[in-house]
């Protein structure tokens, strides 16, 4: 991978690639191999970005997809990974695994569904409705009844209501 495509088309994107990743692995060394495979695979896949949507949501889209792929690889003991390690840099906003409080936030978001963790991530990064939308292939009337209904399960998590 060109260091010129990593610094122009992956770092300015790489928190919420950060945030995905983070969202659907439990352990530092998941969470370098989840950061890594989407990185590769962003740029693998960059000649079939035909321009149809932001580049931005082609990033989420293609995070998404690996975090869910990995994730169910995993499920079946099979973990195949590209790289073995990263570069401290790269992992300075996930310096978060020692705050504790972030870590209560990100227990409660793992308990929900893979789907559902995407939507909040998303939603968390500040993206509209109809750009949650895009990347998730619905609707942003469907988006905006899902952010709701995270938002209550998440407070019942959190106050201790549910697992």
């Amino acid at each position: 991978m060109s260091s010129d495509f990593y610094k122009t088309s992956i770092l300015p994107f790489s928190g919420i690639i950060i945030k995905l990743c983070r969202a659907y692995t439990n352990s530092q060394e998941d969470f370098e191999d989840y950061y890594q495979e989407v990185c590769l695979q962003i740029w693998r896949s960059k000649e079939n970005f035909r321009e149809e949507s932001q580049w931005s949501t082609w990033v989420y889209r293609i995070s998404l997809n690996v975090c869910l792929t990995l994730l169910k690889k995993k499920k079946s003991n099979s973990q195949p990974f590209v790289s073995d390690s990263l570069p401290a840099q790269e992992t300075e906003d996930n310096y978060a695994f020692s705050d504790e409080s972030l870590n209560l936030l990100y227990d409660a978001i793992r308990k929900l569904s893979e789907i559902d963790r995407a939507i909040i991530m998303l939603y968390l990064e500040e993206k509209s409705y109809q750009e949650i939308a895009d990347i998730m292939g619905t609707n942003p009337n469907n988006i905006g009844v899902r952010v709701q209904r995270i938002k209550m399960r998440l407070k019942k998590i959190l106050d201790g209501k549910i697992n």
